[in-house]
């Protein structure tokens, strides 16, 4: 019989390098590495040669600056939290690639992310956590239908360690490699300054208390989020969070944190998964943040088209611009940008 051809995403990471070998055994493989402009593609070069893959080169630095950074950027100045690899999934990476298979002549793509997907024949495609200690589905519950219609996740049974293990019984001198960053353009993690050298960043200003209080002086409403203890420089009896950010005023709330703590919670532009379109209210468990930390929910649609998320218990600092993802066990109900 003869094997599909799939497009994989090849960073030059041990998870990529497993997906290959793993896909190796099903389909035809040809490695795609999407270029960013900062190097590091030797690695998934030499991989694609260590498992005799064809190899190519994307370039999608401008989609990246259109679609990710510009919009990172402004969220920062208008003193939301981005989260930038839940924008480059749909709108970038899967894009490339699929545009590649569409080049030559493939339907699938895949990459090295712990999630797992379900196509039921003739409807949905479904997604599902990946294994607990690594799963990866909170960045993916963007993904539109065309694309989950079309994609291999090869690692979404797997635990890390399982995948380096692989790694290192192929072979592979990436077994043992550091995960990459998480912040891709950032290479040294450090936003703010990446922020400051794109220029059009804000001044210093106040912190305040919830009064209005003057507590001292920030170093510029996007160095800071909601929530943030660590970094403010301000002395005080008792801890300060950040507790509201004022871009219009360019000051930082700060307080005892109490404050923090909310049962309700907006989203907008909803991306549904496991339906078309969410109806009536549903009860699910809800993840703030891309961490396992999930509660007890229930997301009720609104008129307007947000949607209207009331948690059990108390949730910390629901941050807008970060992302609500809905599941129901370990499927992906949806998700929606908090606002």
């Amino acid at each position: 019989m003869t094997k599909q051809t799939v497009i994989l995403g090849l960073s030059g990471g041990v998870d990529s390098a497993v997906s290959a070998a793993l896909l190796k055994e099903r389909y035809n493989v040809r490695c795609v590495y999407l270029d960013i402009g900062l190097g590091s593609g030797e690695d998934a070069a030499a991989l694609a040669d260590r498992m005799d893959l064809p190899f190519e080169t994307v370039d999608i630095r401008d989609a990246l600056e259109r679609h990710v950074c510009a919009p990172f950027a402004a969220d920062y100045l208008a003193g939301r939290t981005p989260l930038p690899c839940a924008r480059c999934n749909p709108l970038v990476k899967f894009p490339a690639l699929l545009a590649a298979a569409e080049r030559m002549g493939t339907d699938f793509v895949a990459t090295g992310h712990y999630a797992q997907v379900s196509r039921q024949t003739g409807g949905r495609a479904l997604l599902y956590k990946g294994m607990p200690a690594n799963d990866q589905s909170y960045m993916l519950a963007r993904l539109p239908q065309s694309v989950l219609q079309r994609v291999v996740f090869p690692l979404g049974a797997l635990e890390k360690t399982a995948v380096r293990a692989k790694a290192e019984i192929l072979g592979l001198h990436v077994a043992h490699k550091p995960d990459s960053m998480e912040i891709c353009f950032i290479p040294d993690g450090d936003y703010a300054r990446w922020l400051d050298r794109r220029g059009g960043t804000p001044p210093p200003g106040d912190f305040v208390d919830s009064r209005g209080a003057v507590l001292g002086r920030h170093k510029g409403i996007h160095h800071y989020t909601l929530g943030q203890r660590r970094g403010l420089g301000i002395s005080a009896a008792h801890r300060l969070f950040v507790s509201a950010i004022r871009p219009g005023c360019n000051e930082v709330v700060l307080s005892a944190g109490d404050d923090l703590f909310t049962h309700t919670a907006r989203c907008v532009s909803p991306n549904w998964i496991a339906v078309e379109r969410l109806t009536e209210p549903a009860d699910v468990t809800v993840r703030f943040r891309h961490s396992r930390q999930e509660l007890p929910a229930r997301v009720t649609p609104e008129h307007d088209g947000s949607i209207l998320v009331e948690t059990v218990q108390p949730a910390r600092a629901p941050t807008p611009g970060q992302l609500a993802v809905f599941y129901q066990g370990d499927l992906v109900l949806g998700s929606g940008w908090i606002v």
